[in-house]
Order: C-alpha cells, then structure tokens, then sequence
C-alpha cells in the first residue's frame, strides 16, 4: 500500500470497505433469519445489526454502499421483495395483515400467540369478511348464481350464450370467485342495464374503456370515478375496491380496538390449570373483540355505501321533469 499513489490507495481502501460491508451484511442476514430477505427491509433484526456492527451511510458509507449491494443480490437470488408483492397483490390479502397487525398490538404477541389460531382467526374473520363483501367482486345476495357480481358474467357461460349469466359449471365458478379471486368480465350493455338501471351508454363506455384499455399505473393500479354502478373504483391488479371498502375497513379496526379495550386485560394461559377462570378470560377476549370488530365494520360499510349511494345519485343523467319536457316540445 506504500507503493501507491493517493488514488490508486483510495481505490484500494474503498474496494475493501466495500468487501467488509458486503461480508457484514451477510452477518446481518443471518441473524434476521427471514424466508424472505428483502433490499425493502428499513427496519427489524437486519437493519439493527448493521447498526450494532457500525454500518450507516453517515461514518462508513462505502460499507453501507458494499451493504446493500450484497442486500439487493440476496433479494433478487431469494425472491425477497417478490415474495413479499405476491404476499400482498390483492386488497384482501392487505386487509388481513392490517387486522393481524392490530390484533397484536393491541394483544401482544404472547397473548395473540396463547389465544390460538381459531380465536385469532374468528376476531380477524369479523372484519375481514364484511370487507371483502364490500369490493364488488362478488354479491353475497346472489348465492344462486354462485354469488356473481352486479353487471359481470359466469366465467364458465355455454359457448355462444346470449345471457351470459348463467353457467355450465357452477362449482368452478364457486372456486374461482372465492378462492382466485376472479369478478368476471362485465356483462354485455343490454344485460348490465337489466341489473343497473341506471346505466348508460356513456357510463357504459367508459368504464370499458378503462377496464380493457388504460393500463393503469405500472399495469398494476388504475381507478376510474364511474364504474358500471356509478361509484368510483380502483383496481389493484384487476380486483376492485371502492370507497364503502376503506370505510369498513377503518370501521372494524376502531370496533376491534375497542372490543379488545374492553376485554379483560390478562389472558391467561390454559395450560397448567384444568378448569375455570383461565378458559373464561379467553374467550372473553375472542367474543369482544369478534362483536366489536364486527359492529365497526358494519357501521363502516353503511357509512361508505351511503357516501357510493351519493355519488352515484350525482352522477345520474339530469332527466327533464314532464312539465320542462312539455315546455320543450312547445
């Protein structure tokens, strides 16, 4: 190293910062420990061992720079980030985390641990299901025709159908609705003004053209202010929500909290006692916060379905009332 120059000695010294960076980032992802490392992890058990090793852009930044550069390697070889976007590419799958988030909060981990999964899955199921009712994909009013959406066709409809509502196989349109997710295509004009009135060719057109031709952001996120109901929608890839989604969604979180608050501060584990009090407290907890969670989100959806109700009625074609019609004519 005496031999070189200035330049050629910061190269040097860089290259091997750059090495000792990458060399303890290997150390970090060994602590973290995750089944999916990923360059987007800003915080946790990562993030806190490059700090304790001395690794921040502010005193080593060409450690930090040999850091991520390793970090970004070990997300793409390892699927991280994908892994973590295929985890949330639908609302309800980020609906889920988000009640799952504030069950352990407002629990604790070894609490929302000791209550089980049928407990915890019950409360989450009391605001999560009111709000995958709400996005449109499905119409649980219509469990005759396997819970089709307003305005979409059967997936599975006999080859060459003029109605396109009904199917040849119901089973599988069951399975594709409530296990993949998928709405269907909408209907054809004449059918979708059948089942929405208020319909229109203008209204009709737009949203076809939104749903076949606008690519959206990224091809992944796109919105419309009309769908075929007249509510404004967004489509996450191609799943919808609208406004009476989020409001359900705030509405079971605050009714969750709230049941969880007035629950029985200790739970205490079962095991160990063979009776009694310990059972009780447990499902004191689990009932709360199932009926608060469920209240909420009932009070939600009717408030965001009132505020679809209004915006649709806005948007309705202003129609001459029989004497401005007949002033008209005149």
């Amino acid at each position: 190293m005496s031999n070189l120059n200035p330049f050629q000695r910061f190269l040097a010294n860089s290259v091997e910062a750059l090495k000792e960076g990458a060399r303890k980032s290997e150390r970090a992802t060994r602590v973290e420990n995750s089944y999916s490392p990923s360059a987007f992890n800003v915080a946790g058990k990562y993030s806190k061992s490059l700090r304790e090793q001395g690794v921040n852009f502010r005193d080593t930044p060409m450690q930090a720079l040999g850091a991520l550069g390793t970090r970004l390697v070990t997300d793409v070889t390892n699927d991280g980030t994908r892994r973590i976007w295929w985890s949330l590419n639908v609302p309800p799958q980020i609906a889920g985390l988000a009640i799952e988030k504030t069950l352990k909060t407002n629990l604790g981990k070894e609490n929302y641990k000791d209550l089980g999964k049928t407990k915890t899955g019950i409360m989450a199921a009391s605001v999560g299901l009111p709000v995958l009712a709400t996005t449109g994909s499905f119409n649980i009013f219509n469990p005759g025709e396997q819970f089709r959406a307003t305005g979409y066709a059967q997936t599975y409809s006999p080859e060459g159908a003029q109605d396109r509502r009904e199917t040849e196989q119901p089973a599988q349109e069951l399975f594709d609705r409530l296990f993949l997710a998928r709405q269907g295509r909408p209907l054809k004009y004449e059918t979708a003004k059948q089942e929405i009135p208020s319909l229109t060719p203008e209204r009709y057109g737009n949203f076809m053209k939104n749903y076949y031709q606008d690519s959206g952001f990224l091809g992944v996120l796109k919105a419309t202010p009309e769908n075929l109901e007249g509510i404004p929608e967004a489509r996450l890839l191609g799943f919808p929500v609208n406004i009476a989604t989020g409001t359900t969604l705030i509405g079971g979180m605050v009714g969750l909290r709230a049941g969880l608050d007035s629950a029985p501060a200790t739970i205490v584990p079962s095991r160990g006692y063979r009776s009694g009090p310990p059972q009780v407290v447990r499902s004191q907890v689990a009932r709360r916060a199932s009926i608060g969670g469920a209240a909420g989100a009932l009070a939600g959806a009717a408030v965001g379905a009132t505020i679809n109700a209004t915006i649709a009625q806005a948007n309705r074609p202003k129609l001459p009332t029989v004497a401005e019609y007949s002033e008209e004519m005149q």
